[in-house]
Formats: C-alpha cells, sequence, structure tokens
C-alpha cells in the first residue's frame, strides 16, 4: 500500500485568512494595499469572510469598533503599514477607550528593513511604539512557524477581561511566506480575573448592612445583565454611566439610568447609605470630575485592577469578572435584601423629574426626541450616535436602549466618528440602525456615506443641521461675548452631494413632519439620510455649552 507523503502546503496570507474564518470571523473591515494583499487576496478566493471596504483607515476601524459592540463578537479590522496604521490610530483611541474587543491586523515593512530606519517605501520609524500607545496589547508576527501563536495571542488578548483592541503587525515577507502542514485551528477562551472569597465575603457583609443600597453600571457591566438584574430584584437600586445603559433595563421603576449626575441624583446619593460600582471608572464627565459626592461605603468591581479607587478611594475593592463576580456575591446574599421599601419609589421619582426638566430645555425638540425614544426602544434598533448637541442634550440619556449592546456612541469624545459606527452597527444588526450626527462630524467622516451606499448598509442618518460648530458657538456665547471665531462652517449641500452618491435623502423642516418621515425611511431598504434643518426649527430652549464645568450641585 503507497502511502500519501503529500504534505499542505499554505501562505501566512492564507492561513490567517483560515485561522480567523475557523474562530468564527463573520465580517472584517478595511483599506486594501499591497502591504495587505496577501491576506486579503486569501480572505477573497477562500470566501468564508465578509470584507467591507472602507474609504479610510479611520473608518474601517469606526466599523470593526461598532460591529463588535452590537454583535458581541471580535471586530477585525485590517490595515496597510505606515501611515495607513496611522490614520487608524485616532479611532483605536476610541476603542481602547471603550473595550471593544477589536483585532486590528496591520503591515510593516520586510523584516530585513523593520526598526531599521532605512527608509524603504512605507516604512514609519517606530511604527510598533505607536501601536503600543494605542492598544491594550501590540503583537508582532516574525515568522511563518510563530503564526498561529502570534495569532492567539492576540485574539485572546482582545477578547480577555478587561477587553480591548490589539495590534497585531505583520511584516509584508512573512505574509507570503509558505509554511507546511495545515494546523488545525481552535478558538481561545477568554481569559477572566476570579475575586477571592474572603472579599466577596467582606462585600456581602457591607451589603447586608446597608438599608438604601446603589449599583453604579458601567460598560464593563454589559455581559453582566442577569446578575445585575437580580440585584436590583432583591432590593438595589440602579444608576448607569452612558456605557453602562440597558444592563438593567430603562423602564425599570429602580433604574436612574443614565441621569447620573442631576440634582435629583445627587439628592438620591445623600440618602443612600452604600455603593457598588461595577465596570465603570466614574469619568469625570459623569461625576462633575470627580467632586460629586457618592455614597458610603464605596465598593468597587473592576476587571483591570489600575482602576481600583483610580477616581474614587474605595473601601473595598474586588478585582475580577462582572459577570462571575456578581453571581458569587449573590449566592452569599438572601433572595430579598433588608431595605427601606421607598428607595425604588425615590428611584422613580428622581428619574421622572431629571426627565422632565430635560424635556423642557429640549424646546422645539421635544417632540422629535420624542419620536427617536418610541421608535429605537419599540423597534430594538441600535441607537448610534456622534458626538453633537443633540446627543449631549438627549441622545445619550433620554432616548432609551432595548438592550446594552443597542447602544454605541463615540465614547472618547472624538466628533466625526458617527458615520461609519453606524455602518459596523448596521452589519452587525438584524434591523435598521438608527444614527444621530451633526453637521461637522458628518464632514468629517463625509467619505464613509460612499461605503453605507455601496454596501447598502441598513441603517437611517438622523442628521441634524445647525450650519455651525454649534457647541463651540453656544461656549463663545456663554464665555466669549458671542465672538465667534472659527465656528462658523461652510457646510455642504447635502442634498446634491447624496444625489451624487446614490444616497436616499430626506429634509424636514418642521417637527411635526418628522416621524412620518422617520418611520418611511426605517421601511425604506439600505441607507437613507434625514436632515433636520435647524435654521428653519428654531434653537432649543436651553443652549448646551460643553460638559459640567465641576463644581457638585451644578450640570452644565
Amino acid at each position: 500500500m503507497k502511502m500519501d507523503t503529500s504534505v499542505t502546503v499554505e501562505t501566512v496570507g492564507e492561513f490567517i485568512a483560515r485561522y480567523l474564518a475557523e474562530i468564527g470571523t463573520e465580517v472584517m473591515f478595511g483599506v486594501i494595499s499591497i502591504h495587505n494583499m496577501p491576506i486579503l487576496d486569501a480572505v477573497a478566493r477562500q470566501g468564508r469572510i465578509r470584507f467591507v471596504p472602507a474609504r479610510g483607515e479611520a473608518g474601517a476601524m469606526n466599523m470593526a469598533d461598532a460591529y463588535a459592540r452590537v454583535s458581541g463578537k471580535l471586530g477585525v479590522v485590517i490595515t496597510s503599514t505606515g501611515t495607513a496604521a496611522g490614520n487608524a490610530a485616532g479611532a483605536q483611541v476610541e476603542a481602547l477607550t471603550a473595550g471593544t474587543p477589536l483585532l486590528h491586523i496591520t503591515a510593516t515593512v520586510d523584516l530585513a528593513f523593520a526598526d531599521r530606519d532605512r527608509a524603504p517605501i512605507h516604512d514609519v520609524p517606530r511604527q510598533h511604539e505607536m501601536l503600543k500607545g494605542i492598544s491594550k496589547t501590540y503583537v508582532r508576527m516574525w515568522s511563518a512557524g510563530g503564526a498561529i501563536g502570534a495569532l492567539t495571542a492576540a485574539v485572546s488578548a482582545a477578547i480577555s477581561a478587561p477587553t480591548g483592541p490589539v495590534a497585531l503587525e505583520i511584516p509584508v515577507d512573512v505574509q507570503r511566506a509558505r509554511m507546511e502542514g495545515a494546523a488545525p485551528v481552535f478558538s481561545p477562551e477568554p481569559q477572566r480575573p476570579r475575586v477571592s472569597d474572603a472579599a466577596l465575603d467582606a462585600l456581602a457583609e457591607m451589603i447586608l448592612k446597608a438599608r438604601r443600597p446603589m449599583v453604579w453600571l458601567g460598560g464593563g457591566a454589559r455581559g453582566a445583565c442577569a446578575e445585575a438584574m437580580d440585584l436590583v430584584n432583591r432590593g438595589f437600586a440602579a444608576v448607569t454611566s452612558t456605557q453602562g445603559r440597558g444592563v438593567v433595563p430603562e423602564d425599570h421603576p429602580a433604574n436612574l439610568g443614565a441621569f447620573n449626575m442631576t440634582p435629583e441624583a445627587q439628592a438620591l446619593y445623600a440618602r443612600s447609605d452604600f455603593m457598588l460600582v461595577v465596570g465603570s471608572r466614574l469619568r469625570g464627565n459623569e461625576t462633575l470630575n470627580n467632586a460629586m459626592r457618592l455614597p458610603r461605603p464605596l465598593a468597587q468591581i473592576d476587571a483591570e485592577p489600575t482602576q481600583g479607587g483610580r477616581n474614587y478611594p474605595v473601601d473595598l475593592f474586588a478585582h475580577g469578572d462582572a459577570a462571575e463576580t456578581l453571581r458569587r456575591l449573590l449566592d452569599r446574599l438572601p433572595a430579598k435584601l433588608d431595605v427601606d421599601p421607598n428607595l425604588a419609589f425615590d428611584v422613580a421619582a428622581a428619574r421622572a423629574q431629571s426627565e422632565g426638566t430635560l424635556r423642557a430645555r429640549l424646546g422645539p425638540y421635544e417632540a422629535l426626541a420624542e419620536t427617536l425614544c418610541a421608535r429605537v426602544a419599540e423597534g430594538r434598533h441600535p441607537w448610534v450616535r456622534d458626538v453633537t448637541i443633540s446627543n449631549s442634550t438627549f441622545g445619550n440619556r433620554y432616548v432609551r436602549v432595548a438592550e446594552p449592546r443597542l447602544g454605541v456612541h463615540a465614547l472618547g469624545g472624538g466628533i466625526g466618528q458617527g458615520v461609519a459606527m453606524g455602518i459596523g452597527a448596521a452589519v452587525a444588526a438584524d434591523r435598521k440602525a438608527i444614527v444621530l450626527l451633526g453637521d461637522g462630524g458628518t464632514q468629517l467622516g463625509i467619505a464613509e456615506l460612499i461605503t453605507a451606499v455601496e454596501e447598502q448598509a441598513p441603517l437611517v442618518y438622523v442628521l441634524m443641521n445647525d450650519k455651525a460648530y454649534g457647541v463651540i458657538r453656544n461656549i463663545q456665547d456663554a464665555q466669549y461675548d458671542s465672538r465667534y471665531h472659527y465656528s462658523a462652517l461652510h457646510t455642504p449641500d447635502f442634498a446634491a452631494h447624496c444625489a451624487s452618491i446614490g444616497l436616499a435623502h430626506r429634509k424636514v423642516a418642521k417637527v411635526a413632519d418628522f416621524a412620518g418621515v422617520l418611520d418611511a425611511a426605517l421601511a425604506e431598504p439600505g441607507p437613507v439620510l434625514i436632515e433636520v434643518d435647524m435654521i428653519a426649527i428654531g434653537p432649543f430652549a436651553e443652549s448646551f455649552a460643553g460638559p459640567p464645568a465641576g463644581a457638585a450641585g451644578k450640570v452644565a
């Protein structure tokens, strides 16, 4: 009997494409280049992964970020070397801020020239140092033999708590290198830190002494919805960061939601006798730059140990994964805690008062916000927001999300990422995404509108057009005697632009027309842009002039 002595041979690029498909990657985003072609050619030939070609690397990164947030899967983006990798840097900082599980595959020049500053084409001195600065972890693939190890290390780091973007740098000649054998691929398992039993015993003892306990839920609690809900059912009141919205249903009477620093919220904190912070950094823009008083004792659960007590001193820090830690904590607590029976009522009243104050600030846009609130929640649409006055005013708090993965916003505060984020969210979802934009931010990401059309992304852009850098203009009104230096923008004719790229465009000049236009857009296939003419409609009842200045009790 003759033995088969043939050996399977594939290039590293082919192996990377196969590896990604076999660990469950369905979509990847990026921009093709001579320096990543060995990988993308293999992706196309194998036909197992959908590739979404963005118009720029920053847009591709934002798409992969939003895709990961909505799908709950690993986001994958591929860029070229040098300036191309640098183009993605700002968007990767957003993914790092949000803790998004994301794999950034990028190239570098041939191994013989890498890190030597010898000026081969597309070489950038210290590229790896840049990537280290914007990544949770940086990995280089040095050889064909180390391909499986480098990929496994990068993916494992991206999906392990605390999750974050990982840069995998691969020299071009390594991508082309041939490797023998077809090593089987196994998906890495996420690694999660585990809290000690002693810490949980101490935490349970603190909780049992509280009569008005509260839990502050951040983005790190997104994977702990059932556990957080159980905690609330046993007697806790909940409040969330913007990133933690929906971990407990936003219509639950004991959930203050992201109305986390209103005067009513602060009054609630003053009457509470314990707070547990889960997966939140207690960011300055949600705590009046950490000047807002929070209940004491204050305990914290976080998968990132350096966050312990960073912004507020804590009475107990538990280093662990949110879901697993809360499950073990619940095992130590009774089915019903002995708490003040008025706590849930007080939370519901505080939220109602906070919402009422917000509605009064909206003026003519109250009806528009109400329509968005109804459609987003009832239709379970992804709710994607760029940094714009409308989002700061009502999008981040008032428009409720049906579950935490459906809320996507530029957490790091960078303007202009919403156009691309909407595409990633739409590709991930099984229903249309609704994306809130401003005219200034849209101009920064305008090229990716073409990607939305090309991919027939199921989404509706709601573009709030005040023909200015509105928040800067409001700050100039409040602090600079209305000297509008550099805040007036030359705004494109969005209708003409949309017509030139085949994007459906609708314009709303009366708030009363918005609901009907939105419903029609949601029923249409592919992307639609609704331009809201804020010049015709008029200003908000109260101007938004930036984040809080800092003094406790005052909200900008």
